[in-house]
């Protein structure tokens, strides 16, 4: 296990937010419970691509009726839309990231390690333990409604930036965008 663990197993509030302009922003995973806060630095392409398994592990949850638990059917929009908490500033940068589901308590369980971790756990069959004993993880229990709740907020945020060329799915500047689809003109040929 890494050398520092936080450990939030009954957060009051765990959200995807932003910093900054679209086209500029920073993203964060931000946690809370009682007086504890952290804010966890990550990549557009992280929180999406959490989001998306979160909802998929809840449905595979839903439809094997796995522990007998009611799992919440999917969210039109969060309910939670207010800005990140302040003081925001970064714990770490988020690496690998692992989820799974806990039948004993019944909850979804993710664990987000601190990028500097990452080349203990890539080589395939091996894992340098002295490497990863020098990193952070942040390990986060969500109910079932919860984890439905961050999904939304979290396919929000992600939606909330640039808008995306229908031609080369890059996202496009304000200021313009030369599509490589259309062979950089500014203009798409149709």
């Amino acid at each position: 296990m890494a050398a520092f663990t936080l450990r939030y197993d009954h957060p009051d509030r765990f959200v995807a937010g932003t910093v900054g302009e679209p086209g500029d922003r920073m993203f964060f995973l931000q946690v809370r419970e009682a007086d504890r806060l952290s804010s966890l630095v990550c990549e557009k392409q992280q929180v999406e691509v959490l989001a998306n398994q979160i909802a998929h592990l809840l449905d595979e949850v839903s439809a094997r009726s796995l522990s007998g638990i009611e799992i919440p059917p999917p969210v039109a929009g969060a309910a939670d839309t207010r800005p990140l908490d302040a003081p925001i500033s970064e714990d770490f940068r988020i690496g690998p990231m692992s989820l799974a589901w806990d039948s004993r308590h019944d909850k979804v369980v993710l664990e987000l390690f601190s990028d500097d971790v990452e080349e203990a756990i890539t080589a395939v069959g091996e894992i340098d333990t002295d490497a990863l004993e020098e990193g952070v993880v942040c390990i986060i229990g969500l109910t079932p409604a919860d984890a439905r709740q961050f999904v939304a907020r979290a396919q929000a945020v992600v939606a909330a930036g640039r808008p995306v060329c229908p031609f080369c799915r890059q996202p496009m500047d304000p200021d313009g965008h030369v599509c490589p689809r259309s062979n950089g003109y500014v203009n798409p040929l149709a």
